[in-house]
């Protein structure tokens, strides 16, 4: 009987995924949605042709959106008003939209298909996004699978934007990936030389943007980006700060750093910055170089397991128990972390019981 129940659902599974597949190749094939008219906040109209996302449709019109994910419904990050046109909300959104944002038509815009005209509402800063080009100036190992690739801008030559912030880099179309893809990086470059851009990326297995950066980009090679977006940035108080972060999610801290250095900061900060093993440390020199040009800032290395032959006499284990161990209230501190959604959700519960304020606590997460 249980035999018979299981080959049934088997069955029945294999036929779904079949008529799914079919769905998929006939829309493919054959649908075809012509010219479609996306009204922007009541004023704007743009023709664009039917059947890609929005979120490409209003790339294509120069409209960048900020996607962290490069599209695959996975940040959370690329949300826009749809008044008309959207069709029912998808699995795929409901966990990255809050029941207020469902209620005021919020969608995300790399999961809506653009079939028929739409009405949407967007912020009007997103209309100050620019896109550059620009051409890769120096690639350089900082460890075997993090690189800092450096990039001059050409057309436009110059750009203001808070450290912190990031950029959408694109991958163009190569063997391994049939389209143009844009990912999610963030600045690591001094804001105050406004021709350069510097990403610190580390290796994805499988990754497409990453991969075409670290065994297709050349130095001398064009290249495209779009920005700057994102919040995440310093606060205008004199409050103490811990900084928590580990592998490229070093890279808004050393535009941070620049623009402390550059303005003669004398805030209080303590960074702990997070390795599995002492070979994954990187940029140690310019941290050290911070630690000598800002007179309260605290460069604090974390490996979490060293080799038995190594000496090394700093901190051990995970990055969080290191900030636990030698902070013991912070209710006046504020807190600002950079990487994976783990390390995120470890460092504001360590922080929080510490004393942290939950509103004080600032992050850029990796989607």
């Amino acid at each position: 009987m249980i035999v018979t129940l299981l080959i049934s659902v088997l069955i029945i599974s294999a036929i779904a995924a079949a008529l799914a597949l079919l769905l998929v190749i006939a829309e493919y094939f054959f649908a075809n949605y012509g010219q479609c008219t996306l009204t922007i906040n009541k004023e704007k109209n743009v023709t664009v042709e039917g059947g890609s996302s929005l979120l490409s449709a209003l790339a294509s019109q120069k409209i960048f959106i900020p996607s962290a994910c490069g599209g695959k419904g996975t940040c959370g990050l690329c949300k826009v008003k749809v008044l008309d046109g959207a069709g029912p909300l998808l699995p795929t959104e409901e966990p990255y939209l809050s029941q207020e944002e469902i209620k005021t038509s919020f969608r995300l815009s790399c999961q809506v298909k653009v079939r028929k005209d739409l009405k949407i509402e967007i912020p009007e800063e997103l209309f100050n996004i620019k896109q550059y080009n620009c051409k890769c100036e120096e690639i350089r190992d900082l460890i075997h699978d993090i690189k800092l690739f450096r990039f001059r801008l050409v057309e436009p030559s110059d750009i203001k934007y808070i450290p912190g912030q990031f950029m959408q880099l694109l991958a163009p179309a190569y063997e391994k990936s049939k389209e143009d893809v844009y990912r999610a990086y963030s600045i690591a470059s001094d804001p105050a030389d406004k021709s350069i851009i510097d990403f610190i990326i580390r290796l994805v297995p499988g990754g497409i943007c990453t991969t075409y950066c670290f065994n297709y980009l050349k130095v001398g090679d064009e290249a495209k980006m779009n920005g700057p977006y994102g919040q995440f940035r310093l606060t205008d108080t004199d409050a103490e700060m811990i900084w928590i972060a580990g592998g490229s999610g070093i890279a808004p801290f050393v535009s941070m750093l620049y623009h402390m250095k550059n303005t003669g900061s004398r805030r209080k900060t303590t960074f702990y910055f997070g390795a599995n093993k002492t070979k994954e440390l990187f940029l140690l020199d310019e941290m050290k170089q911070f630690e000598q040009e800002l007179p309260n800032f605290k460069f604090v290395p974390v490996v979490y397991k060293p080799d038995e032959n190594e000496k090394w006499n700093g901190e051990t284990g995970l990055v969080t128990e290191a900030a636990a161990r030698n902070n013991k209230n912070l209710a006046d501190t504020e807190g600002c972390l950079c990487g994976s959604p783990g390390l995120i959700n470890a460092s504001i519960k360590v922080l929080k019981e510490l004393g942290m304020k939950e509103e004080k606590i600032f992050y850029d997460k990796f989607a």
